[in-house]
């Protein structure tokens, strides 16, 4: 990849790569604990809502006093952005409308801009990486989070000239998880919210992760990235190992996808709860086919693990490291101006469903919480449907009764339409027709 011998260059020329982060939550505190270690890369500012706890983070991640007092630290994104240092902005808020409004900030003032805030980017994404493009900036997904990770692997394998039959990542999934809230969040992890508290462990944010939301808008950012779509019922989260991949992942009878070139997530436990064996709760994987018969051969000379035709296997990664792997999205994009991932189309999308039988009156509240999850499905039927997007279901109020498991559309909510966020999606969604 050459990544490190172009920073090294920077850093023997006294030019570092500077960048601005936005959210020193978890996510940035990962990144944070890298950038010691990293010469040639420095974070020249952060904002965070208190930028007194962003000073502890960089305290908790074993940056130095010294350190700390260089970096500028700010409760305005804005301003921070606009600081002419900066080549490259960090978005980790994971609030999708500020995301949005950070990220058009950012492109305007010709900065690169890398998005952790995955939720912003399955609301807009595609607009913001045109809009990117047009003022010869880089918008990348996060490298570290799986999407990104996802997407290498997918590109791996086109460019080797491999047909791509599905991609996407493991989770621990049980149908029952759909209707867990941040209240009942915790006995699913095996938690006491005791012990969750002191861990500084958000329960709506972790309910997110569990009750399906979190898989969906990945899976969304993928195919919207990457080509691939979403089945016509979204995902099904087979009980897949490592080992059964190539078996399972593909169409037809004799697999549990719907199509070829399908974004999927496999569960690391069966539907009564016992384990998978050869799990991927926390890895990623591409499933890919040889082409011709001389490389279906091939695959057998070298040992490749395929499925019972010989000609189809798989590529999995077992973990991902998150922040830690954040420098290479950040390098990617300073050194040689290329993303980690983008959208290029809007295929897929997450459309808020009802967790219960919900009344007119009751206010949403967002990703992860009592009211709502979050539906993969393909773009066109979102569209179709009206479908309410999960990043615009936070604090607006049903004009309707919804019954438990129906999709929640935008006349089912009273909604402001002058909303920066519900502008700037509508706008997406004129610019590109659904593929």
């Amino acid at each position: 990849m050459n990544l490190y011998r172009l920073l090294q260059k920077r850093a023997a020329g006294g030019h570092p790569v500077r960048v601005g982060l936005i959210g020193a939550g978890k996510f940035g505190s990962m990144f944070l604990s890298q950038v010691p270690t990293t010469p040639g890369l420095e974070v020249a500012a952060i904002a965070d809502l208190s930028p007194d706890r962003a000073r502890e983070a960089c305290r908790r991640v074993g940056w130095t006093e010294d350190r700390i007092a260089a970096t500028r630290f700010v409760d305005d994104a804005a301003a921070m952005i606009a600081l002419p240092e900066l080549e490259v902005v960090v978005e980790a808020t994971g609030h999708a409308p500020a995301g949005i409004a950070h990220a058009r900030r950012a492109i305007h003032e010709g900065k690169h801009i890398v998005m952790v805030n995955v939720e912003a980017d399955v609301l807009a994404g595609p607009l913001l990486a045109r809009e990117a493009a047009a003022a010869g900036v880089v918008y990348s997904l996060a490298y570290g989070d799986q999407p990104a990770l996802i997407c290498e692997l997918v590109d791996w394998a086109r460019s080797c000239g491999f047909p791509v039959i599905a991609a996407g990542k493991g989770t621990k999934y049980r149908p029952e998880y759909h209707a867990s809230t941040p209240e009942t969040v915790w006995g699913h992890y095996g938690l006491t919210p005791e012990q969750a508290k002191t861990g500084g462990m958000n329960p709506q944010m972790f309910n997110s992760f569990l009750d399906g939301t979190k898989s969906s808008i990945e899976m969304a950012a993928v195919a919207n990235a990457s080509g691939l779509t979403p089945a016509p019922d979204g995902l099904v989260f087979p009980p897949v190992g490592t080992h059964e991949l190539a078996d399972k992942l593909r169409p037809g009878n004799a697999g549990t996808l719907h199509h070829a070139g399908q974004v999927e997530v496999v569960s690391s436990v069966h539907r009564d709860g016992s384990p998978v064996q050869n799990d991927l709760r926390w890895g990623v994987f591409v499933v890919f086919e040889a082409p011709n018969e001389y490389a279906q051969r091939c695959f057998q000379e070298y040992g490749v693990v395929t499925d019972s035709s010989g000609r189809v296997s798989a590529l999995f990664r077992p973990f991902h490291l998150i922040g830690l792997e954040l420098n290479v999205s950040i390098l990617s994009a300073a050194l040689r101006k290329e993303a980690t991932g983008a959208a290029t189309g809007f295929r897929g999308d997450v459309v808020s469903t009802a967790k219960r039988n919900l009344r007119a009156g009751e206010v949403l509240d967002g990703e992860g919480g009592a009211c709502v999850w979050g539906k993969l499905m393909p773009a066109a039927d979102s569209l179709r449907l009206g479908g309410l997007p999960i990043g615009l279901a936070n604090r607006v109020a049903l004009v309707r009764d919804v019954p438990l498991g129906r999709p929640i559309t935008r006349d089912d909510v009273r909604i402001d339409t002058t909303d920066e966020a519900y502008r700037y999606r509508r706008a997406m969604e004129a610019a590109f027709p659904a593929d």
